[in-house]
């Protein structure tokens, strides 16, 4: 089934001509905080700063998985998966998110170092490729993939050691399936910031991807143990540990993800639904399913996928 789970995800963010919905969204702890929001199978980034009471909004957005990242100098940077779509939209096409983050949910001590800080090779980097970095991110909150990777490209070109610019090349072309540039691309940004956790969890997430279960371990083991609750670096892990027949471990570490983030963009449900139905529990597999179409309603194969619930439910 892992094939095919990576399959159909990957042909959920191919979707074209949608219709655009808006975001409207409430931080809970109520003050100004920085917003991102990233496209989860596609290539999209867009910014907006929260009222002081929390509210934020982003227009003109397309059907799908996005990221929420937050971030409070204080406290730091925490992020959610959410989705958005016509089942979720009112009648005005406005998607309504309230967002309620504890206190252990933001990470600091990386977040503040990068923000605050500015390394040899950081202040190395060329400003026309600043210049194009930046760009390149309002390319992807335009959906200009094509301007977005050349912008990308010519950073690089001019300043080869800027790991931040090779992981966002890295993550456009896993999300547009060239398998093989996404893993040089994410190779090359751990290779200039080896303490870097992006491209350390990225190149995990193409070695599972690609089968490659054993090398991808120790990249996503890796992952995890620098942060523990982190839901994607436990759900490639659990990925991983399918992969090599390990089904308790990967029950383990798919069950956290599911903990962590219950609507992650690597829908570990579905992985949990496969390693139940091998153990004869149908049941289990039912109610993980039903958790999985509540976050994600408008999943294409959703009317199928009920049809199995009921039929799991006999």
């Amino acid at each position: 089934m892992l094939r095919l789970w990576i399959c159909v995800l990957l042909a959920r963010a191919a979707l074209a001509a949608d219709p655009a919905f808006d975001l409207v969204g409430r931080l809970h702890p109520e003050e100004r905080s920085a917003v991102t929001l990233y496209g989860s199978t596609f290539p999209f980034t867009a910014s907006a700063l929260s009222e002081p009471d929390g509210h934020f909004r982003f227009h003109k957005l397309r059907p799908g998985t996005y990221t929420v990242s937050v971030y409070i100098p204080e406290r730091g940077e925490a992020r959610q998966t959410i989705e958005v779509g016509p089942s979720l939209a009112d009648a005005r096409g406005q998607v309504t998110l309230d967002l309620r983050f504890k206190p252990a949910d933001f990470l600091l001590p990386e977040t503040a170092r990068r923000r605050h800080s500015v390394s040899a090779a950081q202040l190395a980097i060329p400003a026309k490729a600043q210049r194009d970095y930046e760009q390149a991110q309002k390319d992807l909150g335009r959906h200009d993939v094509a301007a977005a990777t050349r912008r990308l490209e010519e950073a690089v070109a001019l300043a080869p050691k800027f790991a931040v610019a090779w992981n966002e090349l890295g993550t456009i072309a896993y999300q547009t399936q060239r398998f093989a540039r996404a893993e040089e691309c994410f190779r090359e940004s751990l290779k200039q910031d080896p303490q870097a956790f992006e491209p350390l969890v990225n190149l995990g997430g193409v070695l599972v991807t690609l089968q490659r279960a054993e090398e991808a371990w120790q990249f996503n083991s890796m992952a995890v143990a620098l942060r523990p609750n982190d839901a994607l670096a436990n759900a490639q892990l659990g990925m991983d540990y399918f992969q090599l027949g390990d089904l308790n471990l990967a029950v383990k570490h798919l069950e956290r993800a599911r903990a962590l983030d219950p609507a992650h963009f690597s829908h570990p449900q579905l992985l949990l639904a496969e390693i139940h139905l091998r153990r004869a529990d149908k049941r289990a597999a039912a109610d993980v399913l039903e958790e999985f179409l509540r976050y994600h309603p408008d999943w294409p194969q959703a009317g199928r996928m009920r049809e199995n619930i009921a039929t799991l439910r006999q």
